[in-house]
């Protein structure tokens, strides 16, 4: 079996042989291991202490953890920090959730004779799903890998999880997922709970095997497609949670443009830049107003782009990946390099990028530029009036978010706001869409490719992903579980 190795991002240097890819056998048994803790899950209390035990964990082992995933991410200390409160936050958030209960859509329909048809008695819940597999992303060690919300939703649901590590970070997963074992063991319930797995053919093997009863998946659109052929393709096809790519457009009207230029290109560029350009949610389109009403915030975001300083990308395959699609962009016909992306070195990183940013008139626009480059780029389209923006729009496909900035009280930002809603499951307003606030309202989540399900992998509601309803009939309240045992 291969070896998994912890790589520096920053120099591309081997840090240390962290284990062995898992074969086939070695993914079957995490699957039983994980599959028999099932029946144990269901007590709600220690599914409650379980998430509070495993948030007390990860903040007991902060600083561990965030000095591995930046070794091993380049991501920096301060924005791992964050990603390391908001984990803790929502694993108390899902325990609240399960100490509530109402995510158990309680169903109570008292027999009617006199119903057409007759009606029995009927009493309504949800239960596991069963053991799911999550998939861990590249530039979220934290908040969407090990610890993350997939994980979170999946045992507040009372599923047990086998989570496939990322490359990018598999120390930083053996860490955090040694942590939740612990957390299990602490509060009496098995580790096996989650078990954790490496390697490529390791996820194959999971979305295949028969025990596993749904799949998380963040990442990219052609390993998230390919998994989801995989998990519809099985004798007995399962539910696939795949976040597969977004574009996440921005709107600016003319209004807006014209009166706030400089404070929008700024918000901009350090959000296309935040974290070098790897959020799922990086705006990586903006329609801006063409001619002088929108030269000035034009001008300002070339400016403040040319000076973003550099920093290493995940890994070496993502730097060649971004460094070749800007290249095959900017050479598309009609398009303007404002600040060209190239490798730009440091004394600490040697692997680092510089950020681009890319112009071209709307009717220029082509189909690759409609694509997602994962990094720190975004293109600006020009457009000339209201129909050109919307020809723009309607080549647009599923997206996380799209953003408008509009003035307050502008003409048509009501309509510009519901057009952007047919294509995306978070429209913002006057603001930038890197923040995904763990709340009961959010979404995180959108039209294919943004996600393969209309779903979300964020807040209250992502547990939903891993029920499923079960109705009883005419069942003495003796023989019903307790939660439907009492009239809600």
């Amino acid at each position: 079996m291969a070896p998994v190795l912890s790589r520096d991002p920053r120099t591309g240097e081997v840090r240390a042989e962290v284990g062995v890819e898992a074969d086939t056998a070695a993914v079957d048994a995490a699957v039983r291991a994980a599959y028999a803790t099932l029946d144990l899950l269901a007590d709600r209390a220690k599914r409650s202490a379980l998430l509070r035990a495993a948030a007390d964990g990860v903040e007991a082992r902060a600083a561990e953890l965030i000095a591995t995933a930046d070794a091993e991410t380049a991501l920096g200390v301060p924005r791992l920090t964050g990603e390391l409160a908001r984990v803790a936050y929502q694993f108390r958030f899902f325990a609240d959730i399960v100490d509530e209960g109402a995510f158990l859509g309680v169903v109570v329909d008292e027999p009617d004779p006199a119903a057409v048809p007759p009606r029995p008695a009927l009493r309504r819940w949800k239960v596991p799903i069963g053991a799911v597999a999550v998939f861990a992303a590249s530039n979220f060690p934290f908040a969407f890998s090990v610890p993350g919300g997939d994980t979170a939703s999946a045992l507040a649901a009372g599923c047990p999880v086998v989570v496939k590590a990322h490359p990018d970070h598999p120390q930083t997963s053996e860490l955090a997922a040694a942590t939740i074992r612990a957390a299990a063991e602490q509060v009496g319930l098995p580790a096996n709970v989650l078990v954790l797995v490496h390697g490529y053919q390791a996820g194959v093997d999971l979305v295949q095997h028969p025990l596993i009863a749904a799949v998380g998946f963040t990442g990219s659109i052609p390993g998230g497609r390919a998994l989801f052929d995989l998990a519809a393709a099985r004798p007995n096809p399962i539910p696939f949670y795949g976040e597969l790519g977004s574009l996440n457009p921005v709107l600016v009207t003319e209004q807006a443009a014209e009166t706030r230029p400089d404070e929008i290109a700024a918000g901009l560029v350090a959000s296309y830049t935040l974290g070098q350009g790897q959020f799922c949610t990086k705006p990586g389109l903006v329609l801006v107003p063409a001619g002088p009403v929108g030269d000035a915030l034009t001008k300002t975001a070339s400016d403040t782009a040319a000076t973003a300083a550099p920093g290493a990308l995940l890994d070496g395959r993502m730097r060649e990946h971004f460094l070749a699609g800007f290249a095959a962009r900017a050479a598309a016909p009609g398009v303007r390099t404002l600040a060209a992306a190239a490798a730009a070195p440091t004394d600490d990183a040697p692997q680092a990028v510089r950020a681009g940013l890319l112009e071209v008139d709307a009717v220029d626009l082509s189909s690759e530029l409609l694509e997602e480059c994962f990094g720190p780029v975004t293109v600006l389209v020009r457009y000339r009036d209201a129909a050109d923006a919307e020809a723009v729009l309607t080549r647009i496909g599923g997206n996380l978010t799209a953003t408008l900035h509009a003035e307050s009280g502008e003409p048509g930002a009501a309509a510009w706001l519901a057009r952007l809603s047919r294509f995306a499951g978070r429209v913002i307003f006057g603001g930038w869409p890197t923040g995904v606030a763990v709340a009961p309202a959010m979404t995180h989540g959108g039209p294919y490719p943004a996600t393969t399900a209309p779903t979300t992998s964020v807040g209250g509601t992502a547990i939903d992903r891993w029920l499923r309803p079960v109705t009883y009939q005419t069942v003495p309240t003796e023989l019903l579980p307790p939660e439907l045992a009492e009239r809600p």
